[in-house]
């Protein structure tokens, strides 16, 4: 990656990886279980004991049968955590470092690939002085953030590093925490096994802070053997677990006896709000709630699900109540719950449709709407799945608004429907599994409302005609071509960029461009900038306004062939021209105005006429112009009528003010010039600078003529003395700056000189510099050196965590750039090299066609097919491209049939969505061998539908998502055990 492909936030880049429904209060874990007040007390006053020791690290393993309420706990002690400061001296830093919930219904929630990316994440939030240290280290290696990178690495650079850092902060404060929650939803049990073992190790390292981890799970033999390997067990502190006091053995515990009095508050709670709308519900009895709280069996998890059942407004609370009570108590420990659940299924109108039901929602991998559960299953499957749910509302919530997804309350009740053994009822079991339904039915919908189309086929098929034409510049680097970028990456853009710089010099208007312009401050630009074809390019620019001038530093270039030529008439003649005055005004010209040929000149009248000019006075206020009014040259001018008319100027007057101007006056020609009438004029207005710090001279800058004279040299030389800064920093400067006179004074060497100033970093972090900096002038400085240079300050680090840093067109480029290696890579591994073009399917045909694309061909086709692409907005869309331009029309086409794609998707159902990226999980989870109507539902789809599905996918979700199904897809195909179901001469 390309240098100046990394001025961007890399917090930004953590902020898209990191998993923000893992944090214990995101809205995604709605409802949140939380501890009633009152209850739990014993426990939690235990484990904030625990917390409170700082003496050494420890992990903090809180274990469980399902539904003792684990999840309660660890929500209750991180919202505690979370209100608690590390020190009396913060307003900020809490001792909450950072939470992560694991869930197996969601993707980035049961796996550790995002884990330390997350945690990483929300402790910079946390604490901002470990921002600048991270920052580094992502740049460094942005591939950390990949969830496939190795666990140790980012172990080791978004946890041990950043809390390295805080090491000597946290010395004497309470230990900060991080909680993390139900380990046992992490579906790789080696995955959890490492993690457990790196926490483990990060705690032993010698020059990391006391802190401590509060971790729940459900007790599993792969969590519980990892908790008690020889080198993590010395660190965990485990509950339940027996502590001594007064000699007396207490036993804290999940669920200890003094769990059934917790339950008993909460029943209690419960009823209450239950008779506040049901009046006429008799409160319970002591006896009674006994008698609930028993059938719990300490199980959080069962109380509430019994109250739910209980108070019901459909149905009658008083009977609902009998039948919990009916329930024995006589029954095994773990099992108090699906003996319940086995008491609400069998009060259904057809328990064997509503067991079929709640094994289906508890199969989804994301959750559905009730209506998209119908149309997923289909007019016979999903008949009546409205009328079955409803009869679950103890169970799963189901929201008044049709269009909000169905979700279970508890993992108990999808262990107890995904696995026919939890349930009793034997009338139950001979339905079909859910998810051979799930998958039989993916197949029914897509082959149903899938369009049938070749268009992104036929579309990489007219891109890949222009192979041969490009393929021998292939070899150049990707990355390094694109090191010129200075905004988002389009297609058009990036492709017109990568072809001009290849050679292809058809597109006229690019060098014109912001991408264009930085293009030519790389060697190979200023190469181009000195051929034939350059100079007459830039000679084009001569009748340009010196303002859009400056933006083309290289100008310089083609003007050297004319100060080197021995016709000197020739050299002063185009001395006199617009294009050889505003040359002058520029850096090469100031240089040469400091040779002996631009000295010379400049006591010729040609040169003497040009100091009166408005030019000529702007350039006797640069540092060159004010050297040579020291030297003899500018000595003698300065007694002509011509300087002394100068010193009457603002521009001189305001030099005579300067070191330059006082050196002067001491000379025998200053103080010769003092005693004529303007020196003695000068002398009554020197304190002029102290006059512009008073009422009166503020409000002087603020009038029509205050403006003009800010624009003048006079005016910016001012606004670069202490009177100046001061001035801006005011807040009839502020005004200013948001002024076209001072935005553009921000862009030349005086305001970017300013902008590096403590006066000017403090007004980068106002609204007022924060509104500028997403302005074009605004975005350009910050590709400039003082640019980069001030995003690597903490304020530049923190106006970067602002939507308009985040922005940031370096961070588009690194993540897209990311995710362009690692899908070229997956895709390569899909369809191998070796397989013949003949034996593929049209879907690896396509895939086949994108490898084999050179790379300056593959990057915009990605860009174009990219998910939630913005190509459409690009402003070379517009652009009259030459008609022979073949290639640019093969991306055109592309980007409108993704664009017209993801229309579509606007009207496409949930279900649809679900079913197309799904199809694959279901398939893998259904029983072996496939029953025949899956096997005959797969052969079509996988024949005849696969091409339509690909091209739908990719531009909807990106190739990369569609790789992980096809990969998935072609195991079965190719395994011995489905085989016989699939026709050989598709293979």
């Amino acid at each position: 990656m390309a240098e100046n492909q990394f001025s961007g936030h890399p917090r930004s880049w953590l902020s898209q990886v990191a998993v923000k429904g893992a944090e214990f209060d995101s809205r995604e874990r709605q409802p949140h279980p939380k501890c009633l007040r009152g209850t739990r007390v014993d426990l939690l006053n235990y484990i904030h004991g625990l917390l409170d020791n700082q003496e050494e690290s420890k992990l903090i393993w809180l274990h469980g049968t399902a539904g003792v309420g684990k999840s309660a706990v660890a929500f209750t002690v991180a919202e505690r955590m979370r209100g608690l400061k590390v020190s009396e001296q913060t307003t900020v830093e809490k001792r909450l470092l950072g939470t992560f919930f694991f869930s197996r219904k969601h993707t980035q929630r049961c796996t550790t690939g995002y884990f330390f990316a997350t945690l990483a994440y929300q402790l910079v939030s946390n604490f901002p002085s470990v921002r600048e240290d991270l920052n580094r280290t992502i740049q460094d290696n942005p591939g950390l953030l990949h969830p496939d990178k190795s666990l140790y690495d980012q172990l080791e650079a978004f946890f041990l590093q950043p809390l390295r850092g805080l090491r000597y902060r946290l010395r004497n404060c309470l230990p900060p925490v991080f909680a993390v929650d139900a380990l046992d939803e992490c579906t790789s049990e080696t995955e959890i096994a490492d993690l457990i073992s790196l926490l483990g190790q990060a705690l032993r390292q010698p020059d990391m802070p006391v802190i401590h981890i509060l971790l729940t799970s459900r007790s599993e033999p792969h969590i519980r053997n990892a908790f008690q390997n020889e080198e993590v067990c010395p660190l965990v502190c485990e509950i339940p677990v027996k502590t001594s006091g007064g000699g007396i053995a207490t036993i804290i515990s999940l669920d200890g006896t003094d769990v059934d009095n917790d339950i008993c508050i909460f029943l209690e709670h419960s009823f209450k709000e239950l008779r506040s709308r049901c009046p006429d519900f008799p409160p319970p009895t002591r006896e009674t709630l006994m008698r609930l709280a028993s059938r719990a069996g300490r199980r959080f998890i069962v109380a509430s699900t019994m109250m739910k059942f209980i108070d019901d407004e459909h149905q009658d609370p008083r009977a609902r109540l009998e039948l919990m009570l009916k329930l024995t108590s006589n029954l095994l420990p773990g099992t108090e719950v699906y003996k319940l659940y086995d008491r609400i299924l069998s009060t259904c109108a057809n328990p064997m449709r509503a067991y079929q039901h709640l094994s289906v929602v508890a199969s989804l991998t994301d959750p559905l709407p009730m209506s998209q559960i119908s149309k997923l299953l289909g007019p016979g499957e999903g008949s009546d799945v409205d009328t079955a749910l409803v009869q679950l509302r103890s169970i799963m919530d189901i929201p008044d608004d049709s269009s909000l997804p169905v979700q279970i309350y508890h993992s108990s009740a999808r262990d107890y429907a995904c696995d026919p053994l939890n349930c009793s009822l034997s009338e139950l079991r001979h339905n079909a599994h859910p998810h051979s339904l799930l998958a039989r039915s993916s197949f029914r919908l897509m082959m149903q409302d899938m369009q049938a189309s070749r268009a992104l086929l036929d579309a990489l098929s007219a891109l890949n005609r222009h192979r041969p034409a490009v393929q021998s510049h292939s070899s150049w680097d990707l990355q390094e071509s694109l090191s010129y970028i200075v905004q988002p990456l389009e297609p058009l853009q990036v492709l017109a960029g990568l072809l001009w710089v290849r050679g292809d010099r058809s597109l006229k208007f690019w060098p014109d461009t912001l991408d264009g312009r930085a293009w030519q401050q790389t060697h190979q630009g200023k190469c181009w900038l000195q051929t034939r074809e350059g100079q007459d390019w830039l000679r084009t620019k001569e009748e340009l306004p010196v303002e859009e001038r400056k933006l083309l530093p290289t100008v310089k270039f083609w003007p050297q062939g004319i100060l080197r030529s021995n016709d000197r008439s020739q050299t002063l003649r185009w001395l006199q021209t617009q294009g050889g005055q505003d040359w002058l005004l520029m850096q090469e010209g100031q240089e040469w105005l400091q040779t002996l040929r631009g000295q010379s000149w400049l006591q010729v009248p040609g040169g003497q006429s040009w100091l009166q000019t408005p030019r000529g006075q702007s350039w006797l206020q640069t540092q060159g112009g004010q050297g040579w009014l020291l030297i003899q040259g500018g000595q003698e001018w300065l007694q002509t009528p011509g300087g002394q008319s100068w010193l009457q100027t603002q521009g001189g007057q305001d030099w005579l003010l300067i070191q330059g101007g006082q050196e002067w006056i001491q000379t025998p020609g200053g103080q010769t010039w003092l005693q004529t009438q303007g020196g003695q004029d000068w002398l009554l207005i020197q304190k002029r600078q102290e006059w512009l710090q008073t009422l009166r001279g503020k409000s002087w800058l603020q009038t029509p003529r205050g403006q003009s004279w800010l624009q003048t040299q006079g005016g910016q030389g001012w606004l670069l003395i202490q009177g100046g800064q001061e001035w801006l920093l005011t807040p009839g400067g502020q005004s200013w700056l948001q002024t076209q006179g001072g935005q553009g004074w921000l862009l030349i060497q005086g305001g970017q000189g300013w902008l590096q100033t403590p006066g000017g970093q403090s007004w980068l972090q106002i609204q007022g510099g924060q509104d500028w900096l997403l302005t074009q002038g605004g975005q350009e400085w910050l590709w400039t050196p003082g640019g980069k240079s001030w995003l690597q300050t903490p304020e530049g680090q923190s106006w970067l965590q602002t939507p308009g840093g985040q922005a940031s067109p370096a961070a588009s480029v690194w993540l897209t750039m990311e995710e362009f290696s690692c899908t070229l890579m997956e895709s390569r591994r899909t369809v191998p090299v070796v397989v013949s073009e003949s034996s593929l399917l049209p879907a690896f045909q396509m895939i086949r066609l994108f490898n084999n694309l050179p790379d300056f061909l593959m990057f915009p086709a990605f860009l174009a097919l990219r998910y939630q692409v913005r190509s459409t907005a690009s402003a070379l869309s517009q652009v009259p491209f030459p008609s022979n331009m073949e290639v640019i029309h093969a991306v055109k086409a592309i980007i409108e049939l993704a664009k017209e794609t993801q229309e579509e998707n606007r009207s496409a159902s949930d279900a649809l969505n679900y079913a197309c990226q799904n199809w694959a999980f279901h398939v893998s989870q259904a029983p072996k061998p496939w029953d025949n109507m899956l096997s005959h539902l797969f052969k079509s789809f996988w024949n005849y539908h696969l091409l339509f599905w690909l091209e739908r996918q990719w531009c909807l979700k990106g190739l990369q998502s569609c790789l992980v199904l096809l990969s998935e897809g072609k195991r079965f195909n190719s395994c011995e055990e489905y085989s016989p179901l699939i026709d050989p001469s598709n293979q």
